[in-house]
């Protein structure tokens, strides 16, 4: 029996999500040390103390269910970015709820838009649905809103925008996501994905929770993963109306997301001083990096996020093959149909500087002081 067969039509042309791959991996595969890892937009610092008091307090309560409805965190989210806890929606990692935004809106009978170089789990989830996969050619690695508009039909259900986009680094302003909206009908729900936001300087980025008040079919999804340091307990929100939140939330997985998750996003979601710590870390070390390229005339894509992507103008998997072997795990995109470019994370200042040695080796790049 070949259960592809029997497989929904959708997940028969999906290939798995592949991950950056760990340091414990490389280490069996190579036999070496030292690793450092550049791969998943990881946050480069230790695991916030605030976050590790909370979930020492909370280990002797590891028997029972989570909080199915986070009220504590969702009151923490509410109090900080002024909104009301009846329109946020928890999910195990931003992932979750971009999966669960699909399946609350679309259908095989619908069309799903979204951009060229986007996150590839926006194909990903609308495949596996069976939705109509509109996906706009990108300008200049970024979103064509205007491409977005020029392909709304009557069937149109759901549009997801990444804002900066990753793996491209892109960023749309407050003016343009705003005169976006604007033309969007009520009956099309659009997704902003803000991922990154925390890493983006604080007079550019976006109000978007204010947008909410202008535009009802307006979901604005953000991550703990990031800045807050929180990947490996995987948790995130959703901001919408109390209606699109209640549809949410009638779809959501019952305890989706884990007590030590919970009561870790509560403590850092206060810890500004740590979220401005690795901010400033990643500014200051993205200047860093553009100075390489450019000294060593590689093009690169500018970047909001925590992250740079380099088009090297040739085949990347060599050199990201090589760079493995010198202990640098980055990541390649040829899955999101860059084949010459890898996507490098911004890291402590030590591991961009093995980074920027064994790049210098692998391409023969003069040393450059």
């Amino acid at each position: 029996m070949q259960y592809i067969n029997i497989a929904n039509q959708g997940v028969k042309f999906l290939s798995p999500y592949q991950a950056g791959k760990p340091i414990e991996e490389l280490e069996r595969e190579l036999g070496i040390s030292n690793i450092i890892k550049l791969a998943s937009n990881e946050n480069p610092f230790d695991f916030p103390e605030s976050a590790k008091r909370a979930i020492n307090a909370q280990l002797n309560q590891l028997t029972r269910y989570p909080d199915a409805n986070g009220f504590e965190l969702k009151q923490t989210i509410a109090q900080k970015f002024g909104v009301q806890p009846n329109q946020i929606t928890l999910g195990n990692g931003s992932n979750d709820l971009l999966e669960l935004f699909a399946h609350t809106f679309a259908s095989e009978h619908d069309e799903v838009i979204y951009s060229q170089y986007a996150f590839i789990v926006y194909p990903l989830v609308t495949k596996a649905i069976n939705a109509v996969a509109k996906e706009i050619p990108a300008k200049n690695w970024g979103h064509d809103l205007n491409g977005f508009l020029a392909a709304l039909s009557d069937k149109t259900k759901l549009i997801y925008i990444a804002n900066p986009n990753n793996p491209t680094g892109n960023f749309l302003t407050e003016q343009e996501i705003d005169a976006f909206l604007a033309q969007i009908p009520e009956t099309v729900i659009v997704v902003l994905d803000e991922a990154y936001t925390e890493f983006t300087q604080k007079e550019e980025r976006i109000d978007s929770f204010s947008l909410l008040k202008k535009y009802p079919n307006l979901i604005v999804s953000r991550s703990l993963s990031k800045a807050y340091g929180l990947a490996g307990l995987r948790i995130g929100y959703a901001v919408s109306n109390p209606e699109i939140a209640d549809l949410l939330n009638r779809v959501r997985q019952p305890f989706n997301c884990n007590a030590l998750a919970l009561t870790a996003a509560v403590a850092v979601m206060n810890d500004d001083h740590f979220v401005e710590k690795v901010a400033e870390n990643n500014r200051s070390e993205m200047i860093r990096y553009e100075t390489f390229c450019q000294k060593h005339n590689l093009e690169y894509i500018p970047s909001k996020g925590n992250f740079i992507t380099i088009n090297f103008k040739q085949p990347a998997a060599p050199i990201y093959d090589a760079l493995l072997h010198e202990g640098v795990i980055v990541r390649p995109i040829a899955g999101y149909g860059m084949p010459n470019h890898l996507r490098i994370s911004i890291g402590l200042p030590e591991e961009n500087d093995r980074f920027f040695t064994a790049l210098s080796k692998v391409l023969h790049l003069p040393l450059i002081k």
